[in-house]
């Protein structure tokens, strides 16, 4: 009698089916936690470039432009009349000129109110050159400002892209896994209906096995990629970002082709570059200041109109009353008809008129060797507009040479794709019939993840190559 058990081999297939999915749902479901908080922002990169530029980068140039036109104001002050009010008390408790002389000097107790008009005359061009030096600085700070917000724009525009990649490469390693594990289950049929080898199942699970550190390491660079931007951004660690704005590569070719016959060394344009216009302002601020310095050895002139009131009180308390001169008795032994007289102790007008001449004779040289502070400072100011220009140049030579090597990896990469998904179409199809091997299979596989890493990797190359063109053209940034 024979007993008749079951197959198993379709339950071992299911259990493994169940395994192999599992396996691969574990490695796709294991996203970062950070990302499953809160709601997620749709960012577009026009948003992403307004946060950026609202950042301490643009805050700092902006604060520092505030302090450049509070200079010039400062500056200017130096040239325009001054009036000053000033009140002075002062008590004497022993006065040598009454002692000596008499007690007609002795006034212990003086206030002192006055308002001085101070008009300069001439000041050797001291202000008009000072003026110009601070108003040079406070454009040299307007362009620094958008030197700032250019290069934060360019900063952002390179970590969205990055980002962007990042994520579109975690795209690529996960759909490769699937394909991997779509293998595996094939490799299993075959073994169960004999058409293939424990070999070829344990090659396909090893190889399966072996992409997952791959697709941790893209989540992990993906990570980075969005803190990265996050930071730019000023948007909180923990908000989850949808980056919204796609690239097109058509766009992408296009904005690249017509920056191709742009001229490397444009003066105007060259001139008009932020750093360079601030170098060469500052150049211009040193000259004026050096001129200013040279003032400093020339005489000024200055009128001073002093319209004030004093009062002399014997006593403490303060005065109330105008002043005048009180009718007293006369000393005993005077002469007869004589009239004593005594200060009521109220306020006094006191004017006056001063015009100052002021030259520095000798002040131990240091007029002179500030003098040779700043002309070694214009000097130097001088040299620096020079190097800018130079590394402005080189800049854009270098983001030429860089978008040309990015517009060949484009044009070189773009076919690939194609035909590296038809040669894993045919592979699969070929392995599938018992035609192929696995190795065939594996080796499509691994060449369609690379063409679709270098497409995506070429396209956000080339664009970025030519943002950094424009930018070291003194053109806008190309939008997407």
């Amino acid at each position: 009698m024979h007993i008749i058990r079951p197959s198993r081999a379709p339950f071992d297939a299911g259990r493994r089916a169940l395994r192999g999915a599992a396996f691969v749902f574990a490695a796709l479901a294991a996203a970062p936690l950070a990302a499953q908080g809160g709601d997620t922002l749709d960012l577009p990169l026009a948003q992403a470039l307004q946060l950026a530029r609202g950042g301490e980068e643009v805050g700092l140039a902006t604060r520092r432009l505030d302090a450049a036109t509070a200079a010039v104001g400062s500056a200017k002050a130096g040239g325009l009349p001054t009036v000053r009010l000033s009140s002075t008390f002062s008590h004497v408790y022993e006065n040598a000129r009454a002692q000596a002389v008499g007690q007609i000097f002795n006034q212990p107790n003086t206030y002192n109110t006055n308002a001085t008009l101070s008009v300069p005359l001439f000041q050797g061009g001291r202000v008009r050159n000072a003026t110009r030096a601070a108003a040079n600085l406070r454009d040299a700070a307007t362009a620094e400002v958008t030197g700032a917000e250019l290069d934060v724009s360019l900063q952002t525009l390179d970590a969205y892209l990055a980002a962007q990649l990042a994520v579109r490469l975690v795209g690529i390693q996960e759909r490769n896994l699937l394909l991997a594990e779509e293998r595996v289950r094939q490799a299993e049929q075959f073994e169960e209906g004999g058409r293939g080898s424990r070999y070829d199942v344990l090659r396909a699970r090893v190889e399966r096995s072996n992409l997952v550190p791959a697709l941790i390491q893209a989540r992990g660079d993906r990570d980075v990629a969005l803190q990265e931007l996050r930071r730019l951004t000023n948007l909180p660690p923990e908000q989850p970002l949808r980056l919204s704005t796609e690239l097109d590569a058509a766009a992408v070719r296009a904005s690249a082709e017509a920056l191709a016959g742009a001229a490397l060394v444009d003066s105007a344009a060259l001139d008009a570059l932020p750093a360079v216009r601030a170098a060469r302002l500052r150049a211009q601020a040193g000259d004026a200041s050096l001129r200013a310095a040279n003032a400093a050895l020339l005489p000024t002139v200055s009128v001073n109109l002093v319209q004030g009131y004093q009062a002399f009180p014997l006593n403490w308390s303060l005065p109330v009353r105008p002043g005048g001169l009180d009718t007293v008795d006369c000393p005993d032994g005077s002469e007869p008809g004589r009239v004593c007289t005594q200060q009521n102790g109220g306020w006094f007008s006191d004017r006056s008129l001063q015009v100052a001449v002021s030259w520095p004779v000798w002040d131990g040289n240091r007029a002179r060797n500030d003098l040779r502070q700043v002309r070694a400072q214009a000097a130097i100011a001088d040299l620096q507009a020079v190097q800018a220009a130079e590394n402005a140049r080189a800049d854009a030579a270098r983001a030429r040479t860089r978008m040309d090597a990015a517009r060949a990896t484009f044009d070189a990469v773009r076919q690939t794709v194609a035909e590296a998904e038809e040669a894993f179409r045919l592979a699969a199809l070929r392995y599938s019939r018992g035609l192929g091997t696995q190795l065939e299979v594996s080796d499509a596989q691994l060449a369609l993840l690379t063409a679709r890493t270098n497409e995506a990797r070429a396209t956000f190359d080339l664009y970025l190559a030519t943002a950094e063109l424009a930018r070291a053209l003194g053109r806008p940034l190309p939008t997407p």
